[in-house]
């Protein structure tokens, strides 16, 4: 078993990403549940589901935690008991976490399908992206875009929070490999810095808030 990929996103920020290559009995093997998690992996139906979530404690393991050192609140949104920040992602074969010393961190890995064209208008402004050279760039950037949105959710975790309305991402480049964003809502204005990666047909956008 093996991280596929480690990125020091700044000091006291790390990104870990797992590809799910093992059975589930492998990834089963050396870690305890909470009773909490134990019946959540029961339920569920999907092989790759259950593995997915057994691969997250194996990234927990990475960074020194266990299933017992992380809880979720009432929105669902995961958090470690030392006080450190923590997001998480799942996506078909990969999986990937963001720990923050400090800052506040949100994560999503995204698989690359023409499935986003049909949704775009629920999330973005399509006209951004009438200058792009053909389809398949106009999916990669849309991937991107939701990714940083699902990311920036996952840190502010408000119930209510419009995608196409209160979340503003900066126009990029590929090359780039990063912009910011800004959320408004009801009044609170936050800013955040955005990261992002493409492999084997994946998105990854992680995001921190600025200070």
């Amino acid at each position: 078993m093996a991280i596929y990929k480690t990125i020091t996103v700044r000091p006291g920020v790390v990104v870990h990403i797992w590809k799910i290559e093992e059975t589930e009995e492998e990834l089963s093997r050396d870690i305890v549940l909470t009773p909490h998690c134990q019946n959540r992996l029961n339920g569920m139906k999907s092989e790759l589901h259950r593995r997915g979530f057994l691969s997250i404690r194996h990234l927990l393991a990475v960074v020194g935690y266990t299933d017992h050192d992380l809880y979720y609140d009432e929105a669902g949104k995961p958090h470690l008991k030392d006080g450190r920040h923590i997001s998480i992602t799942h996506s078909h074969e990969f999986t990937g976490i963001i720990v923050g010393d400090f800052d506040e961190v949100g994560i999503d890995i995204e698989m690359q399908r023409d499935k986003i064209l049909r949704i775009a208008n629920k999330f973005t402004p399509l006209e951004e992206y009438r200058t792009l050279a053909n389809t398949d760039a106009v999916i990669r950037k849309l991937t991107i875009v939701w990714g940083a949105k699902e990311s920036l959710y996952k840190i502010y975790a408000q119930h209510g929070l419009s995608f196409l309305h209160h979340v503003d991402v900066k126009d990029f480049s590929f090359s780039d490999s990063k912009t910011t964003a800004e959320i408004l809502y009801h009044g609170d204005q936050s800013f955040y810095d955005i990261n992002f990666l493409e492999f084997e047909d994946y998105t990854c956008v992680y995001a921190v808030k600025q200070v």
